[in-house]
């Protein structure tokens, strides 16, 4: 098998420590042969066509969390006011965008994600518009397709169909005995999907091995209506689907709680945002072995607020990131994400931060094999060309986030 070395100042190794004067090795169909310092790997492969890096080597980017489907709508929905007023806001610039706009959005976006060195997705969908253009692009992950409704009859119905329809769906999009685009229905969130459908989907998705997602303590409201029945939440729903407040159930528990209750906290469950969790629920999160998956430029944008990283990590949990959709985010850049979180959180080593972008991202997804830099991976590896000075591979990269990347081995 012909191998190509990748010799460079510094390589961000996803999960482990960042390596300085390293050298990657890697067979012709992509995969990882050997990791390590440059004299001893070069010493042991002379001859091999070598490529010296002056700069970074990073192992393919994981966004967790997009909605592709929305990326007509950059730029046209102001955050700042609090969730509930975005989302109504979101609702009527979706009315005025044409399929067309939608179909161009959705190409230009899957192209942005492959310029920002992105190898594998956790997108959430609620027309499935997103995914020929992710297996065109050859982006793995998950497709969560969100299930909606608070009238159990409705949503119990369509759970159902969409069910029966699952096997036929990862048919179409995987190829056998490769990584593609695994299929799965999701929880919008616990205050707009019955709680009987969210029994539903959780439990199939657990009983066929698959991951899903869920949006959870999203924001102040959401933990409002949980727990006390008022607020901005109750009177949206009142507005939007007409269901007045005084037929609304709520179940006076808080957003961890009732997750719990209803079987979402689980190793196979993401859960995006918690920017509204507290200590004793995050710890109560971490028990369970749920991946989170944060979106801190989105949370921002929406509510001004960021998600409670360090209590996060003093729970002992390592979180992945997403970008959410480009109705919220400037772009689909993880590694924009991870540098937000630097210039706020500036004692987070930035090697967590990287892993964040990359291995935390695989793990929450479900991929063994990309993520990271290590033997037997086929992640993907762009560079970012510079001078390291005295930072690390992961310092680096966050200094540099709006450099160019070039990929140096796309995805197997």
């Amino acid at each position: 098998m012909a191998a190509r070395v990748f010799w460079a100042d510094g390589i961000v190794v996803g999960d482990g420590p960042d390596l300085r004067d390293g050298a990657v090795v890697v067979g012709d169909d992509g995969e990882i042969l050997e990791v390590g310092r440059a004299d001893e790997l070069l010493a042991r492969h002379a001859g091999a066509d070598v490529e010296r890096v002056r700069g970074v080597v990073v192992p393919g980017l994981v966004n967790a969390h997009t909605h592709l489907e929305l990326s007509a709508l950059r730029g046209q929905v102001p955050g700042g006011a609090g969730f509930v007023p975005w989302v109504e806001r979101l609702i009527g610039a979706r009315v005025e965008a044409s399929p067309e706009d939608d179909h161009a959005a959705i190409e230009r976006a899957v192209a942005e994600l492959g310029d920002a060195g992105t190898v594998a997705v956790g997108e959430v969908t609620n027309s499935l518009a997103a995914v020929g253009a992710l297996g065109r692009a050859g982006l793995v992950g998950c497709i969560f397709h969100e299930v909606f409704g608070v009238a159990r009859e409705g949503v119990m119905r369509r759970t159902a169909a969409l069910l029966a329809d699952v096997d036929e769906k990862l048919g179409r999009w995987s190829t056998p005995g490769r990584a593609g685009l695994s299929y799965a229905l999701a929880i919008h969130t616990l205050y707009t999907t019955h709680a009987d459908a969210v029994r539903a989907i959780v439990e199939h998705a657990r009983a066929h091995g698959r991951r899903t997602s869920i949006h959870l303590a999203e924001h102040a409201a959401e933990r409002r209506a949980l727990e006390h029945g008022d607020g901005p939440v109750p009177s949206w729903l009142a507005s939007r689907i007409r269901l007045p407040t005084s037929e609304q159930v709520w179940p006076h528990k808080g957003p961890i709680a009732l997750a719990a209750e209803l079987g979402v906290l689980a190793p196979n469950v993401l859960l995006v945002h918690l920017a509204d969790a507290r200590e004793a629920e995050l710890a109560r999160v971490a028990e369970s072995g749920a991946p989170v998956v944060l979106c801190p430029r989105s949370n921002l944008f929406i509510e001004t607020r960021l998600p409670p990283l360090l209590a996060m990590r003093g729970a002992g949990i390592a979180a992945a990131l997403g970008t959410d959709s480009l109705a919220s985010s400037a772009s689909l850049d993880v590694l924009a994400e991870a540098r937000a979180l630097a210039d706020r959180f500036p004692d987070v080593p930035a090697v967590e931060l990287l892993a964040m972008a990359t291995w935390n991202g695989a793990r929450a997804l479900g991929l063994d094999r990309i993520g990271r830099v290590a033997k037997r991976a086929a992640p993907g590896l762009f560079a970012i060309d510079g001078d390291l000075g005295a930072l690390t591979a992961s310092a680096f990269a966050l200094r540099h986030v709006k450099a160019r990347r070039r990929w140096l081995v796309r995805r197997a």
